[in-house]
């Protein structure tokens, strides 16, 4: 058991044969340093783009579109919502009206 050790410890023959040098350090001894310089490159002109024209924003309909003033008073152009109630109109689509709300869609009677 003598060239063996007990415990976390190397044995000492091998800790005496480790290199005292890093192999890397002895490549980088052996071998000048040397700068070499990248070639450099013109930057790759991009063709210009056209301008997009500014995108144009809808403006809200207000709430005179959804009423008819008369010599009687207001009326009332589009109905309400069944299931919502007052404050809900339903939209117009030709054929049908629809509730943006609850998504109730009545039909027009031909």
């Amino acid at each position: 058991m003598a060239g063996k050790s007990r415990g976390k410890g190397k044995p000492a023959e091998k800790a005496a044969e480790k290199p005292a040098e890093k192999p890397s350090a002895k490549l980088a001894a052996e071998k000048p340093t040397a700068v070499v310089e990248k070639p450099v490159e013109k930057p790759v002109e991009k063709p210009k783009e056209e301008k997009k024209p500014p995108k144009v924003k809808k403006k809200e309909k207000g709430a005179y579109t959804r009423y008819k003033v008369d010599e009687k008073g207001l009326t009332r152009l589009r109905p309400y919502c069944e299931r919502c109630g007052q404050g809900y109109f339903m939209a117009d689509h030709g054929d049908r009206y629809s509730c943006g709300h609850c998504g109730f869609t009545r039909y027009k009677r031909a």
